[in-house]
């Protein structure tokens, strides 16, 4: 055994570590998000936990319908890196495809999935735990649309910036959704964040989602303005994330999509 081999390999592996942000993001990134999301879900529920009635309801309808939004935009990321892994783009675009016919597919696959995903945790919400959202469904479906389209404008901004700076920051696809987590307030209350937060938080429309759900489990009302707010600012991310990705499409094409490889 030479110590000079091992030490190669993990010199070797250290340089190759300081080059990719899968492994940056590994090291820093998740026990940070981890430590923001959770810190303050316990925090919330040693303050007011004593307080609030369906705890569990609370907490898993959260991760429930952080699954509409997962699934709404990972689709779309994973389905133009996995063209993308496989050298595939050019064979799509050799052919008839439309940009718009591409696009319409990814988000077609992304409701399909979206549904069986979140059908098949709800069923293993009530299997494990006896939750029961069924009382809710009025309002399941307003939700899921505001959340699948902001799953849709993250998607196509994240796909926008890799067809822009190629598959090195791939990594995005898993990461920068749970970026907005804390502020969406999946698990807790909006006014638990710092005011600078609240702030970031008045902007994202997925806070008025899950803010509007704890409304409607807790009072069984429903305040139409935070639909309405929520509604505006996804029509207005959603225009400008398609219009970025279409921009940065039509730079790859003009560069040449082996520019991507």
């Amino acid at each position: 055994m030479r110590l000079n081999r091992i030490y190669a390999i993990i010199l070797r592996n250290f340089f190759t570590f300081k080059h990719s942000f899968d492994r940056l993001s590994d090291v820093f990134y998740w026990p940070i998000i981890d430590l923001i999301l959770w810190g303050l879900t316990s925090t919330y529920f040693t303050k007011y936990a004593s307080n609030v009635p369906n705890i569990v309801l609370l907490m898993l309808s959260g991760a429930l319908l952080w699954i509409i939004i997962w699934r709404g935009q990972s689709e779309i990321t994973i389905g133009i890196l996995d063209d993308l892994w496989n050298r595939n783009l050019i064979n799509l675009f050799a052919s008839p495809l439309k940009f718009s016919e591409w696009i319409i597919a990814l988000v077609a696959m992304g409701i399909i999935k979206a549904l069986i995903s979140f059908s098949f945790a709800v069923f293993v919400a009530y299997l494990l735990y006896a939750v029961n959202i069924a009382p809710y469904a009025f309002y399941l479906i307003p939700f899921a649309l505001l959340l699948i389209m902001a799953g849709w404008s993250m998607g196509f901004f994240i796909s926008a910036l890799i067809l822009r700076f190629g598959t090195r920051i791939q990594t995005l696809a898993w990461t920068a959704p749970w970026v907005l987590s804390p502020f969406s307030a999946v698990y807790y209350p909006v006014s638990i964040l710092p005011d600078w937060a609240q702030r970031v938080s008045s902007l994202i429309p997925t806070s008025y989602v899950f803010e509007g759900m704890r409304e409607v489990i807790n009072t069984g009302d429903l305040d139409p303005m935070k639909v309405f707010i929520s509604l505006i600012l996804n029509i207005i991310y959603l225009a400008l994330s398609i219009y970025f990705l279409k921009s940065s499409f039509n730079k790859i094409m003009k560069r040449g999509l082996n520019s991507l490889f």
